[in-house]
C-alpha cells in the first residue's frame, strides 16, 4: 500500500468548485483542477484492503488500490496504465460517475471514503497533458466488419475494444454529432463537449469510422446492415421517456427533460434548434418532476437560463441525511444527496405527487396542482387537505425512461424483447443471428459506467463470435475464452 497511516492523517477532500455566482453566468465546467499534492494525499488514504470491495462496487472492476498506490508514489504513468486497462474513458467517468466504488470503500464503514472519482479524473487529465493518451491502434486487422448502432458510452466502448481486436468498426449515429447521452444529454457544466470531441478524434485516428445523421432502419435499411457487416451491435439506448398522463399534459410549457437539455447543449455548441418549439426557463417559475440526476441537470440548466424560481419534486419520501440502515455498507446507500445544481438554488420537496397541469387564460401552463403523500412501506395514499397549486410556467418531466424505441430497427430485425421492452439477449447476443445488444437498450436505463462496462463485455462476445476466441479482457480480468 501507499502510506500506512494516510487514512488517519488526511481528511477526504474533493476538487474545489467555482463560486456559484460565477458559474451561473456561463456553461463551463464547474470544478477546478486540484493540486498534484492534494490528489497524492487523497490516494494515500487508500488502505489497500485485503478484500478491496471497491472492485465489486465498480461496474468496470477497476484496479483501484493499485492506481491509488501509484499516484501516491508519484508514478502517474503507471497509474494511468492500470486505469486504462479496465476503463476506456476515465475522463468521462471521472466527471459524471456517481462513484459506486466509493460507497463500497472499506474506509466508508466508519469514515469518509477515498476520493476515487477525483483521483481517476486527475490521472486521466494528467495523461492527456503529458501526451500519454494515444490512438488505440490494433497490431493487426482481421478483415471482419462490425456495425455499431448508437454512439453513446456503450457504443463507443465497444467500438474501441473491437477496433483494438483488429476489426473494422463503423459507428452509426442518428444525431448530427457523436456521443449520444454524453453529447446531448449531460450539460456542459458537468461534461464539456471538448472532452467528448477529444476522445472521438483519437478513435477516428485509430481507424474507427463514424457515420452521423444516419438513422439505421430508416436511412440505412436493416437488411443492408446485415448484408454488409459480419456482426452488428445495437447500443442505441433506452430512448422512450416515461410520461405523466394527468390533466393538462398537452398544455404548452410541459416538456420532457431530455428535450430541454438537448436544446441547451445545442445552443452551447452553437447549433440551431427548431424555432417553433424553443424551450427556455428564462424568467419562468420552473418545476422539475423527478429527483434523480437528470432532474438535477434540469435544475442547473434552468438556473443558468435565469429562471424566476426552480422547484424539484420527488414522489418518494425524503431519504435520511447520513446512514440508512436499509442499505448498509457495502450496498449503494439510499441517503440524501445534494448536487452542485442544488447548491445553486432550488426548492426541493419529497412525497409530493403531481395531480394536474393548470393552464392560464392564454392556454399556456400557469400552475401545477400537487398533493402530499403518506407512505406505508411501498404503498402511498394522498394526505387529506394537502392539495395545492404551485406557480409553474415550465414543467420538466425527468422521471426516467421505459425502453428503447421499437419502431424502425428493432421491428425490422424482428428481435425478441424482454418483459420490460428491452432487447432480450444471452451473452449479449439477440434472437437474430449476428446481432448483439448492449447498454441501456439491453439492461434498461442505467449509469454511464454501466454502459461502458456493457460495451466492453459485448465487444468481447462479438470477438468470440467472429474469431472463435478473444484476447479482450473481461471484467473479472480473464483474457482467454473459447466459444
Amino acid at each position: 500500500m501507499g502510506k500506512a497511516t494516510g487514512f488517519v492523517e488526511y481528511p477526504r477532500e474533493l476538487a474545489p468548485r467555482r463560486p456559484v455566482a460565477e458559474r451561473l453566468s456561463d456553461w463551463r465546467e464547474l470544478e477546478l483542477d486540484p493540486s498534484k499534492i492534494k490528489v497524492e494525499k487523497q490516494a494515500a488514504r487508500c488502505m489497500d484492503c485485503g478484500i478491496p470491495f471497491c472492485h465489486s462496487g465498480c461496474p468496470l472492476g477497476n484496479n483501484i488500490p493499485d492506481f491509488n498506490d501509484r499516484v501516491y508514489k508519484d508514478d502517474w504513468r503507471g497509474a494511468y496504465d492500470i486505469l486504462i486497462s479496465t476503463n476506456n474513458f476515465p475522463e468521462f467517468t471521472g466527471r459524471i460517475c456517481p462513484a459506486p466504488c466509493e460507497a463500497s470503500c472499506v474506509l466508508s464503514i466508519n469514515n469518509d471514503p477515498v476520493a476515487i472519482e477525483l483521483i481517476e479524473k486527475s490521472i486521466a487529465e494528467r495523461a492527456f497533458r503529458e501526451g500519454w493518451v494515444k490512438p488505440n491502434l490494433p497490431s493487426r486487422r482481421t478483415g471482419k466488419r462490425v456495425a455499431i448502432v448508437g454512439s453513446g458510452p456503450a457504443g463507443l466502448a465497444a467500438a474501441d475494444q473491437l477496433n483494438l481486436a483488429g476489426h473494422w468498426v463503423t459507428v452509426f449515429e442518428r444525431d448530427d454529432r457523436v456521443g449520444g447521452l454524453l453529447r446531448y444529454g449531460i450539460p456542459d457544466f458537468k461534461l464539456s463537449k471538448d472532452i467528448v470531441e477529444r476522445r472521438v478524434q483519437l478513435m477516428e485516428a485509430a481507424g474507427i469510422s463514424f457515420r452521423t445523421g444516419v438513422e439505421v432502419g430508416t436511412h440505412w435499411p436493416a437488411e443492408q446492415l446485415l448484408a454488409e457487416f459480419d456482426a452488428v451491435l445495437l447500443a442505441g439506448g433506452s430512448t422512450v421517456a416515461r410520461d405523466l398522463d394527468i390533466p393538462g399534459r398537452q398544455s404548452p410549457g410541459v416538456h420532457l427533460a431530455m428535450d430541454f437539455l438537448k436544446q441547451q447543449n445545442r445552443r452551447v455548441a452553437g447549433l440551431e434548434n427548431p424555432p417553433h418549439d424553443e424551450i427556455l426557463a428564462t424568467g419562468k417559475h420552473v418545476v422539475v418532476l423527478g429527483g434523480g440526476d437528470t432532474g438535477a441537470d434540469c435544475v442547473g440548466t434552468s438556473n443558468r437560463q435565469g429562471a424566476a424560481s426552480v422547484t424539484q419534486l420527488e414522489l418518494l419520501p425524503k431519504p435520511p441525511a447520513g446512514f440508512n440502515p436499509r442499505t448498509p455498507w457495502p450496498q449503494w446507500p439510499l441517503v440524501l444527496r445534494s448536487s452542485s445544481s442544488h447548491e445553486e438554488g432550488c426548492q426541493r420537496e419529497w412525497s409530493v405527487m403531481a395531480k394536474a397541469f393548470v393552464p392560464g387564460p392564454d392556454g399556456r401552463l400557469a400552475a401545477l396542482r400537487v398533493v402530499e403523500l403518506e407512505w406505508q412501506g411501498q404503498q402511498f395514499a394522498e394526505r387529506p387537505g394537502t392539495e395545492r397549486e404551485l406557480p409553474c410556467e415550465l414543467a420538466l418531466l425527468a422521471i426516467g425512461f421505459a425502453h428503447p424505441r421499437r419502431e424502425g430497427l428493432l421491428e425490422a430485425l424482428g428481435l425478441l424483447l424482454d418483459a420490460r421492452g428491452n432487447v432480450r439477449t444471452r451473452d449479449f447476443k439477440s434472437s437474430q443471428e449476428k446481432v448483439f445488444a448492449a447498454g441501456d437498450m439491453r439492461r434498461g436505463q442505467s449509469l454511464v459506467v454501466h454502459a461502458i462496462s456493457e460495451g466492453r463485455e459485448a465487444a468481447r462476445q462479438i470477438d468470440i463470435f467472429l474469431m472463435g476466441s478473444t484476447a479482450l479482457e473481461s471484467k473479472d480480468h480473464s483474457v482467454s475464452d473459447v466459444r
